[in-house]
């Protein structure tokens, strides 16, 4: 089986890899996810991930295309990070699942409400570099007990239990 993986980020990569235990081939794409390149709710997030999955089943003439996208959902609790994901093959609708949650300082969040994108600022208050690519935001703010790859992997379960259940 060929599976497309709609982005070239490492920990988004892992996941899916992660995920499915027999013997595939993974190609991996970089796909556009057509939504703001800080997706500010669960719907925009939703729909990043469904258009990579798309999209990389499209451009990767592959059996299942999968997207993850990470962004933010404002709450009356404060603004959390939300991550999403889909599954899709040629012969059925997407598959959807969610992951992990939680509130972003506010600090962040301020810079996020003002137009800035997570991956940057948090660049800027980790005072490293490509923590998108690395542990994530989410591995900063739970001091390193769950990193991004790992939170990708938990919505990436999610989507493989689903698609094999309803096979």
């Amino acid at each position: 089986m060929k599976i497309i993986i709609g982005s070239k980020n490492p920990a988004k990569i892992n996941a899916v890899k992660n995920c499915f235990t027999e013997n595939h081939e993974f190609v991996d794409l970089d796909i556009p996810s057509g939504v703001n390149e800080q997706p500010f709710s669960d719907e925009e997030t939703i729909k990043g991930a469904i258009n990579r999955a798309i999209g990389a089943l499209q451009h990767g003439n592959g059996d299942i295309g999968i997207g993850l996208e990470g962004g933010v959902q404002e709450t009356s609790y404060g603004l959390f990070i939300c991550n999403w994901g889909a599954l899709v093959c040629n012969d059925r609708e997407p598959i959807i699942a969610g992951g992990a949650r939680i509130p972003l300082p506010e600090e962040v969040a301020v810079r996020l409400r003002a137009g800035e994108e997570l991956g940057p600022v948090m660049e800027d208050y980790a005072k490293s570099k490509n923590v998108r690519k690395q542990e994530g935001a989410v591995g900063i703010f739970t001091n390193g007990k769950v990193n991004r790859s790992e939170m990708f992997t938990h919505v990436m379960n999610l989507l493989v239990g689903q698609y094999k259940r309803s096979r």
